[in-house]
C-alpha cells in the first residue's frame, strides 16, 4: 500500500483509552499510518467541561484513564460518523450492548474498503434463542471484514506499560501484519491466530467464569476452590466453542486470549471484583456496577444471560452447569453458596 492508513478508535473508556496510547504512538512513529488518530468519545460534562475538550487540550481522559497522558495525535471527536468516515482501520472498543446501534449509525458512512478490529468481549442475543459474535455483527451491518483482539490485558496495566501479551484473530495474513504493526510494542506482544471465532469466544466467556471466581472470593473460599472454578470454566469454554462455533483449534485456548486472559480476569478484573461485593453486601449487580465502576459497564452477568438465553432455548443448560449456575446466581435464582455444589458435582465429561 502506498497511501497512509487512517485509524479511528470507536470508544474511549478505560480499555479504549489504554489502547489509544499504543495506537497513537505507533501511528506517529510508523510511515504506514496517518499521524492523526481519531477517537470517538461519548460526550460527557466533567466539572462543567466537555470531556472531548479536556482530552484534546490536556491529552488525558480524566474520567476513564486518569493519570495517563494520551499521545497528542489522538483527537477526541464527539460524533461517531465524523470520527470514522475517513478511517481505513476502525478499532471498536465499546460495551458490547452498544455495537448494533453504533453500526446502524455508521452504515453507509464509512469507506468501502475499511477494515475492522474488535476489542469487544461479549455476544448479542438473536431472536429464536441464538447468539451472534460482535465481529459478525460489524461485518454484517457495515459490510467490512472484522478481526478481533483478545488477551490478558487489564487496561491499567497496559496503560502503565507493564509487559503483557495479546492475541489478534485474523484470517488474512496481509491485514494481520498491518494490524500487528499498529498494535505491537516491546511491552505489548501480539500473536496472530487464524481461529477468529474461538479467539472472540474466549474473550466473552471468560467474563462469566470471572463472576464465579468473584463469588468464591466473596464466600471466603481459597485459591484451591478458585482454581477448580477456573479449570471447570475452561472446560466449558472449550465445549461451548466446539458445540456452537465448530472448527476451531484447541491450541487457541492456550494463547493469551484463552487461559491467560481467564486467569488474569479471575484474579484481577472488574467482574471478579463486583461479584465478590455482590456476595458480601447482598446488593444488586446493577447497584454495584453504578457505585464501583465509575461509568464502566460490567460484561460478565450480561454475557451469562446471553449464553443462558441460547442454552435454555436449546435445552442444553445441563451440559454447561457452571455457566448456568453463575447466571442463576446473578439473577438471584440460586444462592452464591450453591456454586460450591455445582463444582463439587460437576461432570468431567459433558
Amino acid at each position: 500500500m502506498t497511501d497512509k492508513l487512517s485509524v479511528c478508535i470507536v470508544g474511549s473508556g478505560n480499555w479504549g483509552s489504554a489502547i489509544a496510547k499504543i495506537v497513537g504512538a505507533n501511528a506517529a512513529a510508523l510511515d504506514t499510518f496517518e499521524d492523526r488518530v481519531t477517537m470517538y468519545v461519548y460526550e460527557e460534562l466533567i466539572d462543567g467541561r466537555k470531556l472531548t475538550e479536556i482530552i484534546n487540550e490536556e491529552h488525558v481522559n480524566v474520567k476513564y484513564l486518569p493519570g495517563h497522558k494520551l499521545p497528542e495525535n489522538v483527537v477526541a471527536v464527539p460524533d461517531v460518523v465524523d470520527a470514522a468516515k475517513e478511517a481505513d482501520i476502525l478499532i471498536f472498543v465499546v460495551p458490547h450492548q452498544f455495537i448494533p446501534r453504533i453500526c446502524d449509525t455508521l452504515h453507509g458512512k464509512i469507506k468501502d474498503n475499511a477494515v475492522g478490529l474488535s476489542l469487544i468481549k461479549g455476544f448479542d442475543q438473536k431472536d429464536g434463542g441464538g447468539i451472534e459474535l460482535i465481529s459478525h455483527i460489524i461485518t454484517r451491518q457495515l459490510g467490512i471484514p472484522c478481526s478481533v483482539l483478545m488477551g490478558a490485558n487489564l487496561a491499567n496495566e497496559v496503560a502503565d506499560g507493564k509487559f503483557c501479551e495479546t492475541t489478534i484473530g485474523c484470517k488474512d495474513k496481509d491485514k494481520a501484519a498491518i494490524l500487528k504493526d499498529l498494535i505491537q510494542t516491546k511491552d505489548f506482544r501480539v500473536v496472530i491466530a487464524e481461529d477468529v471465532d474461538s479467539v472472540e469466544c474466549c474473550g466473552a466467556l471468560k467474563n462469566i467464569v470471572a463472576c464465579g471466581a468473584g463469588f468464591v472470593d466473596g464466600l471466603g473460599y481459597g485459591d484451591n476452590t478458585k482454581a477448580a472454578v477456573i479449570r471447570l470454566g475452561l472446560m466449558e469454554m472449550i465445549k461451548f466453542v466446539d458445540v456452537f462455533f465448530p472448527g476451531g483449534k484447541l491450541s487457541t485456548f492456550f494463547e493469551s486470549c484463552g487461559v491467560a486472559d481467564l486467569i488474569t480476569t479471575c484474579y484481577g478484573g472488574r467482574n471478579r471484583k463486583v461479584s465478590e461485593a455482590f456476595v458480601k453486601t447482598g446488593r444488586s449487580i446493577e447497584e454495584l456496577e453504578k457505585d464501583m465502576l465509575n461509568g464502566q459497564k460490567l460484561q460478565g452477568p450480561i454475557t451469562a444471560e446471553e449464553v443462558n438465553h441460547m442454552l435454555n432455548a436449546k435445552g442444553m443448560e445441563n451440559r454447561f452447569p457452571l455457566f448456568t449456575a453463575i447466571h442463576r446466581i446473578c439473577k438471584r435464582e440460586l444462592n452464591p453458596q450453591d456454586l460450591i455444589d455445582c463444582i463439587r458435582y460437576h461432570p468431567e465429561h459433558m
